[in-house]
C-alpha cells in the first residue's frame, strides 16, 4: 500500500470503533434494562405489555448535539416513549430524542427543582 493512501475506509458494522457524535438537537440516551415490567405500591406485578395511558420514561443521557443547551451526558431525562427512533450500535440499544421532546431533566447539578427526588 502507498503512504498517501491509506486504503479503503471501514463501513458501518465493522470491527473498528467509530465514535458517534450527536448532530443539532439531538440527545442519544439508554433505558436500563430492568425497565419492562414494574410492580405497583400494592406489590402486584405489572407486565411492560399491558396498556398504561400516557406513561413517561426515564433514560440516561449518552451524548447531546451541540445546540442542546440543558441537558448533559450522565442526566436522566423523562421523555414519551412514542417521541422516539430506536437505533442499535455495536449490539446495544439506544433511543434518540430532541430535545424538545424531553419533559424533565434529573441531575444533581439542576437546582430549585420540584422538591421530587429519584
Amino acid at each position: 500500500m502507498d503512504s498517501h493512501n491509506p486504503g479503503p475506509a471501514p463501513k458501518p458494522g465493522d470491527s473498528a470503533k467509530q465514535a458517534v457524535q450527536m448532530l443539532n438537537d439531538r440527545v442519544l440516551v439508554q433505558i436500563p434494562r430492568g425497565e419492562g415490567e414494574r410492580t405497583s405500591r400494592a406489590g402486584i406485578l405489572i407486565p411492560a405489555t399491558a396498556q398504561v395511558g400516557k406513561r413517561l420514561a426515564w433514560a440516561e443521557v449518552v451524548a447531546v448535539g451541540p445546540q442542546v443547551r440543558a441537558i448533559k451526558t450522565g442526566d436522566q431525562v423523562l421523555f414519551n416513549p412514542e417521541d422516539r427512533y430506536e437505533v442499535e450500535v455495536k449490539g446495544e440499544d439506544y433511543l434518540i430524542l430532541r430535545e424538545r421532546d424531553i419533559h424533565a431533566v434529573a441531575a444533581e447539578r439542576v437546582d430549585n427543582g420540584t422538591g421530587l427526588y429519584l
